[in-house]
């Protein structure tokens, strides 16, 4: 498969990220309605500058967003799927570490099947983080 048009994102993509993730929330039938698009935006303005973020897509349709200190994954949505976005993303945060973890919400089994198989492993359930209102999987990955 071909290479995505995966680029570190800049200031200017920070707006396409926020309306990723409010437009997978949409779609997705068990997502509450947990954060209006302008607040999920100003809360990665203000993560961006501690975090590694990339994009796919003119105009962006996937985003990820690492944490380079805690070695989380923060965020992964992708508009576009089943093209291998999510894992071409995935590796670029696996690279040059030996550990990573996230956590995905318990209800979306997609995603829990397409970290298993990128050996992620489910180590616990955690209570949901206000606003949220939906538990979590963690899942960790070592190298």
């Amino acid at each position: 498969m071909a290479g995505a048009d995966i680029r570190r994102a800049t200031q200017d993509d920070i707006s396409a990220c926020g309306h990723v993730i409010s437009t997978w929330a949409a779609q997705t039938d068990w997502m509450p309605d947990e954060l209006p698009e302008e607040v999920m935006t100003a809360l990665i303005r203000e993560a961006f500058p501690s975090r590694k973020i990339w994009v796919a897509g003119d105009p962006v349709d996937c985003y990820m967003c690492v944490d380079p200190k805690e070695n989380k994954v923060g965020a992964l949505y992708c508009l576009r799927t089943g093209q291998g976005i999510g894992k071409q993303l995935l590796d670029k945060a696996k690279t040059g570490r030996d550990y990573l973890w996230l956590t995905t919400h318990e209800p979306n089994e997609s995603a829990q099947r397409f970290y298993r198989r990128e050996g992620f492993e489910a180590t616990g359930m955690e209570p949901p983080t206000p606003p949220e209102t939906l538990p979590v999987i963690r899942m960790e990955w070592r190298a």
